[in-house]
């Protein structure tokens, strides 16, 4: 009996993954014309998931606030993170805007979570590029770090 209730979980497993939509970017200019980054704060968001085995309840819980993972990948390639906008330095610098963007539902209770990112100049406002991605974990948390990752990852490979 456990081996068949086994054997349907996998097969449910299987059947509810779903491949991502791939990566898109617009570019009008390039990021590695510029050296500082500014990010309007977010919210963390936390989220958690659990199962129970044998009667026993596990779970556990995960956080990610997105301006982090925003900050982390693009200090990796050599952007300097700026806490508020200065005129000196605004033709170097890109205001950073992050939003969700969609949900896609995956079948059985699984679902993506879409964001987009901007790249703005601080000195014309006009958008030097965008990307959006879609992001599928174990939480919403990873989610949302997953569709940042695929999306920073299509800006900075695709330069």
């Amino acid at each position: 009996m456990n081996q068949i209730v086994t054997l349907f979980v996998l097969c449910l497993a299987i059947i509810s993954c779903a491949s991502l939509k791939p990566a898109t970017a617009i570019k009008n200019g390039e990021i590695k014309d510029y050296k500082y980054v500014y990010i309007s704060q977010t919210k963390s968001l936390t989220s958690s998931t659990g199962a129970s085995i044998n009667g026993q309840y596990y779970s556990t819980s995960k956080s990610v606030n997105p301006r982090d993972v925003i900050t982390g990948i693009l200090a990796k390639q050599g952007y300097i993170l700026i806490p508020e906008l200065k005129d000196d330095i605004s033709r170097k610098t890109l205001i950073i805007n992050y939003g969700e963007s969609g949900r896609r539902n995956t079948g059985l209770g699984g679902y993506t979570i879409e964001v987009t990112i901007q790249f703005i100049s601080s000195t014309t406002n006009s958008l030097i590029c965008s990307c959006t991605a879609e992001g599928q974990g174990s939480t919403e948390a990873d989610d949302i770090r997953e569709a940042i990752t695929r999306c920073l990852n299509k800006i900075i490979t695709n330069e």
